[in-house]
């Protein structure tokens, strides 16, 4: 077996519609996090049947508005950097 083909192996596929457990492995979070998560409207996600699915590219881009949304809170307020980060209120 060729070394490429050795590494494929090795990698785990991501793909662009993701179960729950494959997002929670892609954000670092547990399971039961992402599931509360997308119950509650947190993180962008949809239902296919009655199973969670969630996109890596909706899930890539929710990340870059969270850090920035993060970084201009943290410019405004240098204190608010050591809090954790609190949803808004909808």
């Amino acid at each position: 077996m060729r070394l490429a083909e050795k590494r494929n192996l090795l990698v785990p596929e991501i793909r662009e519609v993701m179960d729950i457990r494959q997002a929670s492995d892609y954000l670092g979070i547990s399971p039961d996090t992402l599931y509360k998560y997308a119950s509650e409207g947190f993180v962008p996600a949809f239902k296919l049947g009655n199973r969670w699915r969630f996109k890596r590219s909706r899930l890539d881009e929710w990340m870059d508005q969270q850090s920035n949304r993060n970084a201009a809170d943290a410019a405004l307020s240098p204190e608010s950097s050591d809090r954790k980060p609190v949803r808004s209120a909808l």
